[in-house]
């Protein structure tokens, strides 16, 4: 039998041979059990991101302040970008802080967001709203 020190060894070995097996970024082979969908922080976010009305764009923090999740503006970029297709989430009126459209400029999914932001009468210019079609109060009136 060996001794502990050398037990606890191995068993380190051993996590860091899993990690070096796990696709990069992973920490733990466990799975989450619940999909996406049954989130309810990311249920809030589409929430708030349905209610923005055409013509008028929010940015991420604030649409994550108004699903009541202050400070997770990141979030809110996660919960659109894993948006079921069948949702029809209006997500091109979702930009960046100070109304920058977040996409590489020159991607597809940047010139997408423009092309729908300005069939709404929304203005873009060097990959910017303008102040006036920021959406500044509440979205949800709480």
């Amino acid at each position: 039998m060996s001794p502990p020190h050398m037990a606890r060894a191995n068993r380190r070995r051993k996590r860091k041979i899993d990690a070096l097996l796990l696709p990069y970024g992973r920490m733990t082979a466990r799975r989450s059990a619940h999909r996406i969908e049954e989130n309810p922080a990311i249920q809030a976010i589409w929430d708030v991101v349905a209610q923005i009305p055409a013509g008028t764009v929010s940015t991420y923090g604030d649409v994550a302040r108004a699903a009541g999740l202050p400070g997770r503006a990141r979030q809110a970029g996660y919960a659109l970008k894993h948006t079921p297709d069948g949702l029809h989430l209006p997500w091109h009126r979702v930009v960046g802080a100070g109304g920058k459209i977040v996409f590489p400029p020159g991607s597809s999914a940047f010139r997408e967001q423009a092309r729908r932001l300005r069939a709404e009468g929304v203005k873009v210019e060097n990959g910017r709203v303008p102040r006036s079609a920021l959406r500044l109060e509440r979205l949800r009136g709480d």
